[in-house]
Parts: C-alpha cells; structure tokens; sequence
C-alpha cells in the first residue's frame, strides 16, 4: 500500500513540473515580443518576478486541484 502512494505522489509532482513547463510555453507563446529567455540573461529582474509569479499561480492551482 505505501509505494501505490509513493507512485501516485512522484506521478503527481511530474505532472506538476509538466504543467508548470506548458503554462510557460503558453505565456511565451502569449508574449511574442518579450523574449524571457534574453530578458533573464540581462538581469531583468521584472521579467524573473513575473515567470515565478506564474510557476507560483500554477503551483496553487494544482496543489488545489489535486487534494
């Protein structure tokens, strides 16, 4: 019975990190004069702020969505 639950908490947090990686690519396909990637490698501290305030969103979404 424990490793079901293990197995369920690990396909869990894949699919967390696989939903947090589209809501990403869905943003940057949203925003296409803003590159992130460039922005971040400038030190743009907005640009940082803003990508971690949408993994932050998506985080609460789905930790609300799977309890």
């Amino acid at each position: 019975m424990e490793w079901r639950i293990i197995a369920l908490n690990f396909v869990y947090a894949v699919l967390g990190v696989v939903l947090m990686f589209l809501s990403y690519r869905v943003v940057d396909w949203l925003t296409p004069t803003i590159d992130f990637a460039s922005e971040l490698r400038k030190g743009n501290l907005a640009v940082g702020l803003f990508i971690a305030s949408i993994f932050l969103g998506i985080a609460i979404i789905i930790g609300g969505a799977l309890n």
